[in-house]
Protein backbone atom coordinates (compact mmCIF):
# COMPACT_ATOMS: atom_id res chain seq x y z
CA UNK A 1 0.00 0.00 0.00
CA UNK A 2 1.81 3.17 -0.93
CA UNK A 3 0.24 6.27 1.60
CA UNK A 4 1.16 9.67 0.72
CA UNK A 5 0.91 11.69 4.05
CA UNK A 6 1.55 15.39 5.31
CA UNK A 7 0.90 17.78 8.14
CA UNK A 8 0.79 21.65 9.11
CA UNK A 9 0.09 23.04 5.44
CA UNK A 10 -1.13 26.00 7.92
CA UNK A 11 -2.51 27.83 4.59
CA UNK A 12 -2.18 29.91 3.15
CA UNK A 13 1.23 29.91 4.87
CA UNK A 14 2.45 27.10 3.32
CA UNK A 15 -0.10 26.63 0.45
CA UNK A 16 2.34 26.95 -2.50
CA UNK A 17 4.42 24.09 -1.00
CA UNK A 18 1.84 22.30 -0.52
CA UNK A 19 0.29 22.31 -4.40
CA UNK A 20 4.39 22.18 -5.69
CA UNK A 21 4.61 19.19 -3.68
CA UNK A 22 1.26 17.71 -5.16
CA UNK A 23 2.63 18.97 -8.54
CA UNK A 24 5.90 16.48 -8.04
CA UNK A 25 4.04 13.51 -6.24
CA UNK A 26 5.18 10.61 -8.71
CA UNK A 27 2.76 8.02 -7.42
CA UNK A 28 -1.01 7.41 -7.14
CA UNK A 29 -1.30 6.92 -3.96
CA UNK A 30 -3.73 4.51 -2.13
CA UNK A 31 -4.47 6.40 0.93
CA UNK A 32 -3.78 10.14 1.39
CA UNK A 33 -3.35 11.26 5.17
CA UNK A 34 -3.20 14.80 6.77
CA UNK A 35 -1.87 15.05 9.87
CA UNK A 36 -3.77 18.43 11.45
CA UNK A 37 -3.10 22.09 10.99
CA UNK A 38 -4.52 22.28 7.57
CA UNK A 39 -4.52 25.83 7.52
CA UNK A 40 -3.49 28.77 9.92
CA UNK A 41 -5.33 30.09 13.24
CA UNK A 42 -8.73 29.06 11.86
CA UNK A 43 -8.64 30.51 8.90
CA UNK A 44 -11.85 28.20 7.42
CA UNK A 45 -11.56 29.80 4.27
CA UNK A 46 -8.20 28.60 2.93
CA UNK A 47 -10.04 24.74 3.33
CA UNK A 48 -11.58 25.63 -0.15
CA UNK A 49 -8.37 26.25 -1.97
CA UNK A 50 -6.65 22.80 0.10
CA UNK A 51 -9.69 21.16 -1.27
CA UNK A 52 -9.40 22.41 -5.15
CA UNK A 53 -6.06 21.77 -5.45
CA UNK A 54 -6.40 18.06 -4.20
CA UNK A 55 -9.35 17.70 -6.88
CA UNK A 56 -8.17 15.94 -9.83
CA UNK A 57 -5.12 15.26 -8.35
CA UNK A 58 -6.01 12.53 -5.73
CA UNK A 59 -8.58 10.54 -5.95
CA UNK A 60 -7.92 8.01 -3.13
CA UNK A 61 -9.95 8.60 0.42
CA UNK A 62 -8.51 11.85 1.96
CA UNK A 63 -8.12 11.26 5.57
CA UNK A 64 -7.67 13.96 8.20
CA UNK A 65 -7.47 14.63 12.19
CA UNK A 66 -7.88 17.97 13.47
CA UNK A 67 -4.82 20.34 14.52
CA UNK A 68 -4.92 23.04 17.11
CA UNK A 69 -5.34 25.56 14.21
CA UNK A 70 -8.40 24.32 13.21
CA UNK A 71 -10.66 25.59 16.06
CA UNK A 72 -12.99 23.46 18.11
CA UNK A 73 -15.87 25.89 17.71
CA UNK A 74 -15.26 25.61 13.63
CA UNK A 75 -14.70 21.87 13.23
CA UNK A 76 -18.99 20.94 12.26
CA UNK A 77 -18.70 23.75 10.06
CA UNK A 78 -15.48 22.41 8.32
CA UNK A 79 -17.15 18.78 8.42
CA UNK A 80 -20.58 19.62 7.20
CA UNK A 81 -18.92 21.88 3.87
CA UNK A 82 -15.76 19.38 2.74
CA UNK A 83 -17.16 16.16 2.46
CA UNK A 84 -14.77 15.27 0.26
CA UNK A 85 -12.27 14.84 2.73
CA UNK A 86 -13.12 12.08 5.80
CA UNK A 87 -12.29 14.45 9.07
CA UNK A 88 -11.77 12.15 12.58
CA UNK A 89 -12.00 13.97 15.87
CA UNK A 90 -11.47 11.18 17.88
CA UNK A 91 -13.02 8.70 15.51
CA UNK A 92 -12.53 5.92 13.19
CA UNK A 93 -12.35 5.22 9.88
CA UNK A 94 -12.60 1.69 7.88
CA UNK A 95 -11.55 1.19 4.48
CA UNK A 96 -10.56 -1.83 2.26
CA UNK A 97 -7.58 -0.91 0.39
CA UNK A 98 -5.13 -3.66 -1.38
CA UNK A 99 -7.40 -6.32 -0.29
CA UNK A 100 -6.60 -5.27 2.94
CA UNK A 101 -8.94 -4.23 6.23
CA UNK A 102 -7.17 -0.83 6.79
CA UNK A 103 -8.32 0.97 10.22
CA UNK A 104 -7.50 4.45 11.34
CA UNK A 105 -8.11 6.05 14.74
CA UNK A 106 -7.82 10.19 13.77
CA UNK A 107 -7.61 12.32 16.61
CA UNK A 108 -5.59 15.76 17.56
CA UNK A 109 -3.80 13.77 20.32
CA UNK A 110 -2.62 14.70 24.11
CA UNK A 111 0.07 17.54 25.68
CA UNK A 112 1.67 15.98 28.89
CA UNK A 113 1.32 19.93 29.76
CA UNK A 114 -1.31 21.57 28.42
CA UNK A 115 -0.06 25.70 27.53
CA UNK A 116 -1.02 28.11 29.91
CA UNK A 117 -3.78 29.26 27.05
CA UNK A 118 -5.52 25.57 27.04
CA UNK A 119 -5.86 26.07 31.19
CA UNK A 120 -7.32 29.27 30.65
CA UNK A 121 -9.82 28.42 27.91
CA UNK A 122 -10.32 24.88 28.33
CA UNK A 123 -10.27 24.10 32.38
CA UNK A 124 -11.35 20.61 31.44
CA UNK A 125 -8.63 20.20 29.23
CA UNK A 126 -6.81 17.69 30.98
CA UNK A 127 -9.60 15.12 31.12
CA UNK A 128 -9.72 15.63 27.22
CA UNK A 129 -6.44 14.93 26.83
CA UNK A 130 -6.64 11.37 29.48
CA UNK A 131 -9.62 10.65 28.13
CA UNK A 132 -8.16 10.71 24.59
CA UNK A 133 -5.34 8.31 25.53
CA UNK A 134 -7.66 5.83 26.93
CA UNK A 135 -9.52 6.18 23.16
CA UNK A 136 -6.35 5.20 21.69
CA UNK A 137 -5.41 2.37 23.89
CA UNK A 138 -9.14 0.63 23.44
CA UNK A 139 -8.86 1.03 19.84
CA UNK A 140 -5.32 -0.24 19.49
CA UNK A 141 -6.06 -3.17 21.81
CA UNK A 142 -9.89 -4.08 19.65
CA UNK A 143 -9.51 -3.45 16.16
CA UNK A 144 -9.14 -6.73 14.93
CA UNK A 145 -8.57 -4.80 10.92
CA UNK A 146 -5.49 -6.54 8.97
CA UNK A 147 -3.67 -2.94 9.14
CA UNK A 148 -4.06 -0.24 12.16
CA UNK A 149 -3.31 3.53 11.78
CA UNK A 150 -3.35 5.94 14.04
CA UNK A 151 -3.18 9.62 12.76
CA UNK A 152 -2.54 12.03 15.36
CA UNK A 153 -1.60 15.49 15.35
CA UNK A 154 0.05 15.81 18.59
CA UNK A 155 3.29 13.76 18.87
CA UNK A 156 2.60 10.25 20.78
CA UNK A 157 6.92 10.33 21.47
CA UNK A 158 9.47 12.49 22.39
CA UNK A 159 11.30 11.26 19.84
CA UNK A 160 10.57 12.87 17.05
CA UNK A 161 11.11 16.24 19.04
CA UNK A 162 14.91 16.05 18.62
CA UNK A 163 15.50 19.36 17.41
CA UNK A 164 12.95 21.03 19.21
CA UNK A 165 14.10 22.86 23.07
CA UNK A 166 13.87 19.95 25.23
CA UNK A 167 11.76 21.87 27.97
CA UNK A 168 8.94 22.42 25.80
CA UNK A 169 8.67 18.73 24.87
CA UNK A 170 5.69 18.12 27.62
CA UNK A 171 4.06 21.00 25.54
CA UNK A 172 4.02 19.67 22.37
CA UNK A 173 2.72 16.41 22.57
CA UNK A 174 3.40 13.41 25.42
CA UNK A 175 5.70 10.03 26.40
CA UNK A 176 2.46 8.33 27.93
CA UNK A 177 1.58 6.65 24.84
CA UNK A 178 5.03 5.01 23.93
CA UNK A 179 3.94 1.76 26.42
CA UNK A 180 0.37 1.75 23.92
CA UNK A 181 1.99 1.78 20.90
CA UNK A 182 4.45 -1.16 21.96
CA UNK A 183 1.40 -3.14 23.41
CA UNK A 184 -1.32 -1.73 20.37
CA UNK A 185 1.07 -1.90 17.84
CA UNK A 186 -0.48 -0.20 15.18
CA UNK A 187 1.18 -0.56 11.77
CA UNK A 188 2.32 2.81 11.37
CA UNK A 189 1.87 5.89 13.52
CA UNK A 190 1.19 9.52 11.15
CA UNK A 191 2.18 12.50 13.38
CA UNK A 192 2.98 16.23 12.83
CA UNK A 193 2.92 19.60 14.85
CA UNK A 194 6.76 19.86 15.45
CA UNK A 195 8.29 22.07 12.21
CA UNK A 196 11.66 21.64 13.62
CA UNK A 197 12.01 17.57 14.56
CA UNK A 198 12.93 14.24 13.31
CA UNK A 199 10.73 12.93 9.94
CA UNK A 200 10.57 9.72 11.44
CA UNK A 201 11.71 7.67 14.33
CA UNK A 202 10.74 4.24 16.20
CA UNK A 203 9.19 3.15 19.20
CA UNK A 204 10.18 -0.32 19.35
CA UNK A 205 8.65 -1.74 16.41
CA UNK A 206 6.24 1.18 15.89
CA UNK A 207 7.40 3.50 13.04
CA UNK A 208 5.97 7.04 13.48
CA UNK A 209 6.32 9.14 11.00
CA UNK A 210 6.59 13.30 11.36
CA UNK A 211 5.21 14.50 7.98
CA UNK A 212 4.73 17.98 8.44
CA UNK A 213 5.16 19.74 5.39
CA UNK A 214 7.34 22.92 6.39
CA UNK A 215 10.08 19.77 7.97
CA UNK A 216 9.98 17.51 5.10
CA UNK A 217 9.66 20.19 1.87
CA UNK A 218 7.13 18.32 0.66
CA UNK A 219 4.68 15.18 0.64
CA UNK A 220 5.63 11.94 3.00
CA UNK A 221 5.52 9.08 0.63
CA UNK A 222 5.14 5.87 2.83
CA UNK A 223 5.70 2.23 0.83
CA UNK A 224 3.97 -0.10 3.73
CA UNK A 225 5.59 -3.07 2.04
CA UNK A 226 8.96 -1.49 2.94
CA UNK A 227 8.56 -0.95 6.46
CA UNK A 228 11.15 -2.90 8.78
CA UNK A 229 12.33 -1.95 11.77
CA UNK A 230 16.01 0.33 12.16
CA UNK A 231 15.26 0.75 8.52
CA UNK A 232 12.87 3.68 8.38
CA UNK A 233 12.29 3.53 4.57
CA UNK A 234 10.47 7.00 3.37
CA UNK A 235 10.61 9.18 0.76
CA UNK A 236 9.50 13.10 0.30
Amino acid sequence: MIIAATADIHAPLGFRTFVRSLDNLKVEPDLFLIAGDLIHKGQVGEMKKISNALFGRISCPIVCCFGNNEYVTQRDEIVKEFKNFAFLEDEIFEAKIKEKNVSILGTQGSLDRPTPWQRSNFPDIENVYRERIALISDFLASTKADFKILLIHYPPTYKVMRDEDSTNFQYLGTNKLEDILIEGKPNIVVTGHVHSGKRMAWVDSIPVFNVGLKLNQGIVVINTEELKPGLGKFLT
